[in-house]
């Protein structure tokens, strides 16, 4: 049988990986001439950690050579510190514990749930500021959405017109999906293909869909 596509469903997590199959399994599937959704490229891009990292100065113009790219691209980077142990890391630490409303601590995880706020993040430094596992995370400035109101409209565990029709804060992000194919040397596919808008009550800190925090929305768009 011939395999073109590999679109991973679940692989995300260390948890997916617990013995060397598991790991066999997946430089098998790197090395094949399949499509990969995402490559191991792409699914380390996605990290926070790399991420951090390309929000660095100069390290954008390793990858896009036109500076107008590097300077669009720049714009909309928000503030991501490391947590390393070197005069950076130790400022970022500083400033966590100081301000920890300012910022979110987030892990190397996919999904919701998993990040750290508020007093949490004071607390969470304090105790872990001299292990190896801080390492692991980055402190990123919080971004706080414009207040809206609306409806939540959700499943809950005793439906009442009430519950599920409550007028409330909310705040929304919005997801744009976009599709590549290509190597190293040839981009063949780049094109923007839709979007999602998630909202949640402005007084939620994680909002997960699945969980029943969050909810899907449609945006108003204006041409």
């Amino acid at each position: 049988m011939i395999v073109a596509v590999v679109y991973y469903r679940s692989g995300y997590e260390l948890e997916a990986y617990p013995t060397d199959k598991e790991w066999d399994i997946r430089l098998l599937i790197e090395r094949s001439r399949a499509i990969k959704c995402p490559s191991v490229q792409y699914h380390l891009a996605g990290t926070k950690k790399v991420q951090q990292s390309l929000a660095q100065p100069n390290v954008l113009k390793k990858f896009l050579k036109d500076e107008t790219s590097v300077a669009r691209v720049q714009e909309i980077f928000t503030g991501l510190y490391t947590l390393d142990f070197d005069e950076d890391g130790e400022k970022a630490v500083e400033m966590g514990i100081n301000k920890p409303n300012k910022f979110v601590l987030k892990p190397q995880r996919e999904g919701g749930g998993n990040n750290i706020y508020n007093e949490d993040i004071r607390t969470w430094l304090s105790s872990m500021r001299d292990s190896p596992e801080r390492k692991a995370w980055i402190l990123m400035d919080r971004i706080y959405p414009p207040l809206q109101q609306n409806y939540l409209i959700r499943a809950v565990e005793e439906p009442s017109l009430k519950d599920n029709f409550d007028l409330s804060e909310v705040v929304t992000e919005l997801g744009v999906y976009g599709v590549i194919i290509g190597d190293s040397s040839n981009i063949i596919l780049n094109e923007q293909v839709g979007h999602i808008l998630r909202t949640k009550s402005s007084s939620e800190d994680e909002g997960g869909i699945v969980a029943g925090i969050g909810a899907l929305d449609s945006p108003y768009l204006i041409s």
